[in-house]
């Protein structure tokens, strides 16, 4: 989960904000494990859902709070490099529904040689309901299939909902950057970095 301002990967998979966006059905739909009488489902991407992925990243960047977006966003570019990240293999982009709208977000791709790193985001009326978790799982799912031995991410210090779920997941705290960041504010803001190990490789250390 990495606060920058890329379109396809941002911080903040429990974030505050309003309002549904309304869902188009496509393939790979996943039934959640998350009880209720309408379960969200969590899916890969498809081009027709560009739109509204852009209109969630829009909601949850204008909290100001969670991401590394910042409203005002060119909303053309970032519909552009989400069509690129699922038209593009080297990426997964999920997407997760409930009431019949497209509710969360998550993108995820190799950084580096065997290691990815992720970004999610999730409508804020939709906390609490371990829709996070089952991105996550599919964030993890991608990578462990596709050969990646670490998951990476940048989550800001204040995030604690996310904080939580991640130290849930596994992932443990390797470092803080701080005063990495500058917001348009001129606020500078720390991140902290976390990793998840898939597999540990002959010859690493403890």
């Amino acid at each position: 989960m990495v606060p920058n301002t890329d379109d396809r990967r941002e911080p903040g998979p429990i974030a505050s904000a309003g309002g549904l966006i309304r869902r188009v059905a496509g393939p790979d739909r996943t039934v959640s494990r998350v009880p209720g009488d309408h379960p969200p489902t969590v899916r890969t991407a498809v081009s027709a859902d560009i739109d509204h992925i852009v209109a969630v990243r829009h909601q949850v960047a204008e909290e100001g709070r969670w991401i590394g977006a910042e409203v005002p966003f060119d909303t053309a570019e970032a519909a552009r490099r989400t069509r690129t990240a699922i038209e593009d293999a080297e990426y997964g982009v999920f997407v997760a529904e409930m009431d019949n709208a497209i509710v969360g977000t998550a993108t995820v791709d190799f950084t580096s040689r065997g290691v990815t790193s992720f970004g999610m985001m999730l409508l804020g009326s939709y906390r609490g309901r371990g829709i996070g978790t089952l991105l996550l799982d599919r964030v993890i799912g991608w990578s462990r299939a596709h050969g990646a031995h670490k998951v990476s991410l940048q989550v800001w210090p204040h995030n604690e909902p996310a904080l939580a779920l991640y130290t849930r997941a596994g992932f443990e705290i390797e470092g803080i950057l701080r005063a990495h960041y500058r917001r348009r504010n001129g606020e500078l803001w720390d991140a902290v970095m976390m990793g998840l190990p898939l597999s540990r490789p002959a010859g690493a250390h403890e």
